[in-house]
């Protein structure tokens, strides 16, 4: 393995590595030329994003992590760096592609189905499906198009297929300055902490080292040249091959790597169960090879142990509580409660250097920039205000604005120590209905008759990834330091990328669905989570005491995990693993499971030496599986459209 992955393998397994510098004799990643070509791809990426995930409804391509079109403009840029040196011009420096790289992951994330397409199908909803009417005559028609026919043509089809840009234009750019308040307070909250966890604390940022292994292409053993990594590729290739052939000849054999076990639980209390199965996510096993072994163990033992106490659950004949998605005990309650008292921990353990940096600060000492804290200050306040304006109680704004900043916060820490490939790895909608089932709704609604549907209008991000694209801030950040790319170019490049992700996402969702109509096959995706979300406040939530306690619980078993990985060391359970298993283990389980045993094996056998010369083995079985199942197969379904349903790739 070439130099940059042993780096971060070190710190994976617990060591002090170096810090992840490289020779200053590189140019900078953010040049007239790097931006610009980041632009053109990311507006490429957008058209193929409404061919994906508007028009043919096919592989998800904006959901995974990293983004496919990311993935697959580094791949052309690889491509292309020969050819230009073939004709003696300039190549593209390592930094110039990773800057180009993050750009394109964090606009198309934004335009896809997680981000945009979720807020216009919350804007549109109550203008459209009746039993959302009463919330838009509470919406602000700065914000959400009041005109009926623009919104009926969104759903049916417009004449001759022409948006009616005059209704749309003006709430695309307001939300556009949400978004970039938004952004701004997290990136800022994000830099803030970067300090300690790159440089302090040394964390791995393992997707930042494999992207920088695909870049950089030079060491002892070039990454492309390794045939452990293409063993590993080739075996991924060939599972999503013979999954597409089977897709064009339904009589040739297919591949189905998941393990159901409900034949064996179709009695009480084991019917509890019968939704648990085991899945083999190669992208997952791949990039998971990289996460510490504690943290894989915490993350499938977690999940085991919640599926037991849903046994007992109907064991006990517990009710489930009201409001609740979900039976006992409550696993995205406890979640979120997790990911809060996380939140917490994190700002108590740097509270010596965030305090010490605000005062360097202030009195313009140790070259502390101000920028991270102003943009903090300016980002939280705005997008309050911009809450506010909407018709949120300005309690309720301020109080969900910081629920979501801690889950993002929370979410980031987990991209850097972990690396773990999952957009939609949080508490899946609780950040708002933390505040419902807390309060209750007349409660809230006694704040005014705005702050339920204004609420709602916002509950994009607690039910989307707009958030999460922290994740994403913080790996650019890291990978800005190990180039030398100067950090607050690197800020502004990437708010351009907001600005390109937010502007394209509104185009060609409204452009599309107002040319196919948004009830074509399966519509919006969001448009049924939409319809429920507005009509929970008009039925009158109750607070809800069981998933109260269960969110205390949550935030006690993270704690009391925090306090005993402080006090025993080498204490085999991580409390981001429980929160993880909380929020997303039905799917992480499986292969964390697998990676857990083979990765102790793998030590076991032969120490770190032979972990070492493993990882690219696994790398290129993720790799593998993200360009033949996302880029290749992305690319199949954006021109042909249904053949694709024949073999159907999630990557959330």
């Amino acid at each position: 393995m070439i130099k940059t992955a042993d780096r971060g393998i070190d710190n994976i397994e617990g060591e002090k590595g170096s810090d992840h510098r490289r020779p200053r004799n590189v140019a900078a990643g953010v040049t007239w030329r790097s931006v610009t070509i980041a632009v053109v791809m990311s507006v490429l990426a957008a058209v193929w994003v409404r061919q994906s995930e508007i028009v043919a409804l096919t592989t998800q391509i904006t959901e995974s992590v990293p983004a496919i079109p990311g993935l697959a403009t580094l791949v052309v840029l690889l491509a292309v760096n020969p050819v230009l040196r073939r004709l003696r011009a300039q190549p593209l420096t390592t930094a110039e592609m990773l800057t180009i790289f993050f750009f394109v992951c964090v606009s198309s994330t934004v335009t896809g189905m997680g981000v945009s397409e979720f807020l216009v199908a919350l804007i549109a909803t109550p203008f459209y499906v009746a039993g959302a009417k009463p919330a838009g005559e509470h919406l602000p028609a700065w914000l959400a198009p009041h005109d009926v026919t623009a919104v009926r043509w969104l759903y049916e089809g417009a004449p001759h297929g022409l948006a009616p840009w005059n209704v749309w234009l003006k709430p695309g750019l307001l939300w556009l300055g949400f978004f970039a308040l938004l952004w701004t307070a997290l990136y800022c909250l994000c830099h803030l902490f970067f300090r300690v966890w790159s440089r302090e604390e040394k964390l791995s940022f393992p997707l930042v080292t494999v992207v920088t292994e695909m870049a950089e292409g030079s060491g002892e053993a070039p990454f492309f040249r390794n045939r452990l990594m293409w063993l590993g590729f080739g075996i991924a290739a060939a599972y999503n091959l013979v999954n597409i052939l089977h897709s064009f000849l339904p009589a040739s054999p297919a591949i189905k790597l998941t393990l159901g076990f409900n034949a064996f639980t179709t009695t009480p209390p084991w019917t509890a169960l019968s939704d648990v199965s085991l899945m083999v996510r190669p992208e997952l096993i791949g990039l998971g090879f990289l996460v510490q072994t504690d943290l894989s163990l915490s993350i499938w033992l977690s999940y085991v142990l919640l599926r037991l106490g849903s046994v007992l659950g109907v064991a006990y004949n517990i009710p489930v509580a009201p409001g609740g998605s979900e039976p006992f005990p409550y696993a995205q309650e406890q979640g979120l409660g997790g990911y809060l008292l996380i939140a917490l921990a994190l700002f108590w353990k740097s509270r010596v250097s965030l305090w010490s940096g605000l005062v360097d600060m202030i009195r313009r000492r140790n070259d502390i920039p101000r920028w991270p804290y102003v943009g903090l200050a300016v980002g939280v306040i705005g997008s309050w205000t911009f809450m506010s304006m909407a018709g949120v109680s300005t309690w309720v704004a301020g109080l969900y604005l910081a629920i979501v900043l801690a889950v993002a916060l929370v979410y980031s820490r987990i991209r850097a120590e972990s690396g773990v490939p999952l957009n939609w790895l949080f508490p899946f909608g609780m950040q708002k209905d933390f505040i419902l089932f807390t309060f209750g709704g007349n409660a809230l609604a006694g704040t005014g008759a705005s702050t339920l549907p204004g609420l709602t209008m916002f509950s994009f991000l607690s039910r989307g990834y707009f958030p999460e694209t922290s994740g994403y801030q913080i790996e650019t950040m890291e990978a800005g330091r190990r180039y030398g790319i100067n950090q607050f170019r690197l800020a502004w490049v990437m708010l351009l990328a907001l600005a390109v992700g937010v502007a394209c996402g509104w185009y060609f969702h409204i452009a599309g669905f107002s040319q196919i109509g948004a009830l074509h096959k399966n519509g919006m995706w969001a448009g049924s989570i939409a319809e429920h979300d507005y009509a929970m406040p008009t039925s009158g939530v109750l607070r809800s005491p069981g998933r109260i306690d269960a969110t205390m619980s949550g935030a006690a078993v993270a704690a009391l995990l925090t306090l005993l990985r402080q006090k025993i060391i080498g204490f085999p359970l991580n409390p981001l693993g429980y929160v993880m298993a909380c929020s997303y283990g039905d799917l992480l389980w499986g292969p964390f499971l697998i990676v857990w045993i083979a990765k102790s094996l793998i030590i076991r056998a032969g120490g770190l030496h032979l972990y070492r010369k493993s990882v690219p083995f696994f790398l290129g079985f993720a790799l593998g599986h993200l360009a033949v199942a996302g880029v290749l197969w992305g690319l199949v379904g954006a021109c042909f459209g249904d053949v694709v349903h024949g073999y159907a790739v999630w990557f959330g």
